[in-house]
């Protein structure tokens, strides 16, 4: 289950790398591209994934 979470988190970072990228307008090809509200949903995104990889990957254990 740990895996699964820090495997979502890693989705999600990925994810919002390219909504940020295509906000500040680095990745062209899209209705986002040029819109800064893009590049602050991708930066939410990103740090909500860290959180989440983080807590996957480098969590304890849970006692069965």
């Amino acid at each position: 289950m740990r895996a699964a979470v820090g495997v979502v988190g890693v989705l999600i970072v990925l994810a919002g790398g390219v909504f940020a990228g295509q906000g500040l307008g680095y990745i062209p090809g899209s209705v986002m591209t040029g819109d800064i509200r893009w590049f602050w949903i991708g930066s939410v995104m990103v740090v909500i994934g860290l959180a989440l990889g983080v807590a996957g990957f480098l969590g304890r254990p849970r006692k069965a």
